[in-house]
């Protein structure tokens, strides 16, 4: 399937994906406020450190060699099975540890236990999290676009509901309620999706763990964990440093600015994901690979900063219509973030092009240094700008991260 194709399946999953989530934020604005926004994204900035721990770590080595084996079901059997039995092993060990620690942990992330009950649901809901998104980390690399596509656009529809009700019901603590759980409950809708194809048997999922397949998979194991545990943890430093400098309300803002941003991220996200990675990881030469990334150039960079430019010269209704006027201060933040968002996307062509060729080293290093370099600059440029230097650090930050990649990326290539 081309890029065109993928491009417009995934792009109605995306689209669903973002309605939804924009319904979302409206119902959260009203009902949680800035605070809130800050407290749930706290909570998500935890759920996906834990969640790439319990098995999300090894999925890009799951799409890369499922869509590698694509002619070899025995191999693609053997990496389903050993996939499978490390995400079940994975996701119990820690669902032990955050029921025996939950007290610490929600004390760490609230200053309270009001909230203690959440990490009980979250640690008994975590394995279906994990087989879920590892279902959709097969159905990624078999290039199953159209049943990807729907189990995006249903869990979409699903998590707004169950997240909308909870949150309207019980304000802050049904929403956490509901980021605890709706994840697992999307399983449901996967399996039904995958369960009439001849690749999902119960017995393929499961089994004795392949050492050489595991070895592969740690690979992508320590590039994702090295991503998104940083990232994450990196966001949670940066949230209590706006507090601490400014209050829990405009660490709101800014969380808000961030799922703006997430939003449009978001179609270009999946773009790269279902289709770039697996393209990727079937180029072999330097010409090959320098061509499609600079196809990807071509087409997304253009695309996301007309999407940044309406954005910014509709920023006020937008604000209002998403959000409410409680969070028209996020405007501080919009011009640098709409810059250094277009940056990013530059930067994640070439993130998957590392991930794509395995190119470990490179990744965890620059993913890693970059994760922790957003501190020291957000400390320094909010000296020097004030609020509005959290934006100007980030697209900073993005500007180098872009730069550094590309000229290791590919000197790496042209070494091999």
């Amino acid at each position: 399937m081309n890029l065109l194709k993928t491009s417009v399946l995934n792009g109605i999953a995306a689209m669903v994906k973002i309605a939804a989530m924009f319904i979302l934020n409206k119902i959260l604005a009203i009902y949680v406020g800035p605070a809130g926004y800050a407290a749930i994204s706290q909570f998500q900035n935890f759920i996906q450190m834990v969640i790439t721990f319990a098995g999300n770590a090894i999925n890009t080595g799951v799409v890369k060699y499922t869509s590698e084996y694509h002619a070899d079901e025995q191999k693609q059997r053997e990496l389903w099975q050993t996939a499978g039995s490390i995400v079940l092993v994975c996701s119990l060990i820690l669902m032990i540890i955050i029921i025996i620690f939950q007290k610490p942990i929600i004390i760490y992330l609230f200053k309270t236990t009001e909230y203690q009950i959440i990490l009980v649901w979250f640690a008994v809901f975590l394995i279906f999290f994990s087989l879920n998104a590892l279902l959709l980390a097969i159905l990624n690399g078999k290039q199953d676009i159209p049943k990807l596509v729907a189990a995006n656009i249903f869990g979409s529809i699903f998590s707004l509901v169950v997240t909308s009700l909870l949150a309207i019901k019980f304000g802050l603590k049904g929403a956490l309620i509901a980021l605890s759980i709706y994840q697992s409950l999307n399983l449901v809708i996967t399996i039904t999706l995958c369960y009439r194809t001849s690749w999902f048997k119960l017995n393929y999922s499961f089994g004795k763990i392949n050492n050489e397949v595991a070895k592969k998979l740690s690979v992508f194991a320590l590039m994702a964990l090295a991503s998104v545990f940083f990232e994450n943890m990196s966001q949670i430093w940066l949230r209590k440093i706006i507090i601490s400098e400014f209050g829990i309300n405009y660490a709101g803002y800014w969380d808000a600015m961030t799922k703006l941003s997430n939003g449009y991220l978001m179609l270009v996200g999946s773009v790269l994901s279902v289709y770039y990675l697996p393209k990727l990881s079937q180029l072999q030469t330097y010409t090959e690979i320098k061509k499609e990334v600079n196809y990807g150039y071509k087409w997304i960079l253009p695309i996301a900063m007309i999407s940044c430019l309406t954005i910014f010269v509709i920023k006020e209704w937008v604000i209002q219509l998403l959000f409410t006027d409680q969070f028209l201060p996020m405007l501080e933040l919009l011009s640098w973030q709409l810059i250094g968002d277009v940056i990013k996307i530059g930067g994640w062509i070439i993130g998957f092009l590392m991930l794509s060729q395995a190119m470990t080293k490179i990744f965890i290093g620059t993913e890693v240094f970059f994760a922790l370099s957003i501190i020291p600059l957000t400390i320094i440029f909010i000296e020097v700008w004030g609020y509005k230097g959290i934006a100007i650090a980030f697209a900073t930050n993005c500007l180098l991260y872009w730069t550094i990649c590309s000229y290791l990326a590919f000197r790496k290539l042209k070494d091999k």
